[in-house]
């Protein structure tokens, strides 16, 4: 349970945007999104060797 502390006479709006913020870090939505949807070890870890290799080919390109 997220628990967002609150000084007196603070806005609801900047109470929102903490818990918003708060949950985010959280990753409960990202890890229901995962869920949805199952998806073969082999194809995430082929998902990650390629996303490696196109980061490293832009390292590259930089220097």
């Amino acid at each position: 349970m997220l628990i967002i502390p609150l000084k007196e006479g603070e806005n609801i709006e900047r109470a929102l945007k903490k818990y918003k913020k708060k949950f985010e870090r959280t990753g409960m939505l990202r890890e229901l999104r995962d869920r949805q949807n199952f998806t073969k070890p082999s194809i995430t870890n082929r998902q990650m060797r390629l996303k490696a290799a196109y980061i490293e080919q832009l390292r590259r390109e930089e220097m």
